[in-house]
């Protein structure tokens, strides 16, 4: 049922949603045609749940994709080891997220599809799962589930909130709606300064910057077994990661590794795409520069001829950084672009450069460049030139992985803020 704040933009939005039932199962099968939903599991995208709810009270957890869930991780590690007597849940909406879960959740914690946002689905699903409490990530609202969560009683968190300024923008111009939804939350937690401040807008009430959760994520796994074969195949050539490439950045990479070349003839790049489905368009990119490469989802290993390796598959960056001295940081060298988390690489000991777009994660740089634990390149045709001196420059390379190490170390302590906040809101231990 709508709650009396609801406004007539919400109402209209789940009358929408409702009357656009029976063309949602189409719309989904014909994603997973397409690779972008779990054949097997299209049920769940429909509030239908395949793994059986456990007895006790349970914790529902939400991350859009594998950043949010990533981020979660050390979370649910925290509340299983101080509340062992609550069951996790944690909802995603990609088959990427769901596969890296399956990898890395602790046993015992069950990994749901999140439903399509309709009131039929959302009920279904919290009807089954019956959760004490709700925590969504970032910035992924689904209107339906939040209503409907509330109307049952669950306690609502909204952890590590992070807007953009025209997202903030957007919501300003339906405010009544914003608070509306936002009002709903029990807490909220902002990850930086511009969205506390555009929140506590829409709440009516101060929020607080608490930090941003993923300063808290765990190193990113690295399997043994192939990090042993890569360093046997790559000896001792220097070598660097252009992480998270969009279309648009994988030439301007190229052409910094041709220079990276120019002084280092044994230089290697493992250049990793953003979204792997790439890899076809880059390697005519790469054939058309002339240089040499080999592709990780082949299951070939670089020779002492391969110039680039094209990381081409998925859950493996902490590889890629693990065997990087220095990784440039990419959805950051062309206009339009807004950055990726540069503390992952740092975390593996990289040191990390940049390009100048970094909305999406602006505080965190500029914290970072105050430290002097990242390199930002503002023009594009003097990367090539940067990554060559840096890693020309043992002396140099070792201050700067040294300083992003340093960097992430003196911002763990989010965790614990988070936790603090977020305790209070779980179920009472039931007394034996």
């Amino acid at each position: 049922m709508a709650g009396k704040s609801d406004t007539a933009l919400l109402k209209l939005y789940r009358l929408t949603t409702d009357m656009l039932g029976p063309l949602l199962p189409l719309w989904v099968n014909a994603r997973a045609k397409k690779g972008k939903e779990e054949a097997a599991r299209l049920s769940e995208r429909c509030g239908r749940s395949s793994a059986p709810r456990p007895d006790g009270p349970l914790i529902w957890m939400h991350g859009a994709s594998v950043g949010e869930c990533t981020m979660l991780l050390p979370l649910i590690a925290q509340i299983r080891e101080a509340r062992p007597d609550v069951n996790v849940l944690i909802t995603s909406g990609t088959v990427t997220a769901a596969r890296l879960m399956a990898e890395r959740l602790p046993s015992g914690v069950i990994h749901q599809y999140v439903p399509l946002d309709r009131r039929k689905y959302a009920r279904a699903f919290l009807d089954y799962w019956r959760p004490d409490v709700a925590i969504w990530a970032e910035s992924e609202i689904w209107p339906n589930l939040i209503i409907e969560a509330k109307s049952r009683g669950v306690k609502l968190a909204l952890i590590n909130a992070r807007m953009s300024e025209k997202s903030i923008g957007g919501w300003r111009k339906r405010a009544g709606s914003a608070r509306a939804i936002f009002s709903r939350f029990d807490l909220i937690l902002a990850a930086d300064k511009a969205t506390a401040a555009g929140l506590s807008e829409f709440v009516g009430k101060a929020i607080t910057p608490i930090g941003n959760l993923k300063d808290a994520a765990l190193p990113l796994p690295v399997d043994a077994k192939a990090k042993a074969a890569l360093l046997a195949a790559m000896g001792a050539r220097p070598v660097w990661c252009a992480a998270s490439t969009h279309h648009g950045e994988d030439d301007i990479v190229l052409g910094a590794h041709e220079t990276v070349l120019n002084a280092s003839a044994d230089a290697l790049l493992i250049l990793a795409p953003r979204h792997p489905e790439r890899r076809e368009n880059i390697a005519e990119l790469i054939n058309s520069m002339g240089l040499s490469f080999t592709t990780r989802s082949s299951g070939a290993m670089p020779d002492a001829n391969t110039q680039i390796y094209l990381f081409d598959t998925i859950g493996e960056m902490g590889l890629a950084f693990d065997m990087s001295r220095l990784s440039l940081i990419c959805g950051s060298l062309t206009q339009g672009l807004s950055g990726h988390n540069p503390l992952e690489p740092a975390r593996a000991g990289c040191a990390v450069m940049s390009g100048r777009h970094v909305a999406s994660f602006a505080e965190v740089y500029q914290d970072m460049a105050d430290k002097d634990a990242v390199k930002i390149i503002s023009q594009t045709d003097d990367l090539g030139r940067s990554i060559s001196t840096l890693l020309d420059d043992k002396a140099a390379l070792k201050d700067a992985q040294s300083k992003a190490k340093a960097f992430c170390d003196s911002r763990a302590d989010v965790l614990s803020r988070v936790w603090a906040a977020l305790s209070p809101l779980l179920p009472e231990r039931e007394m034996r």
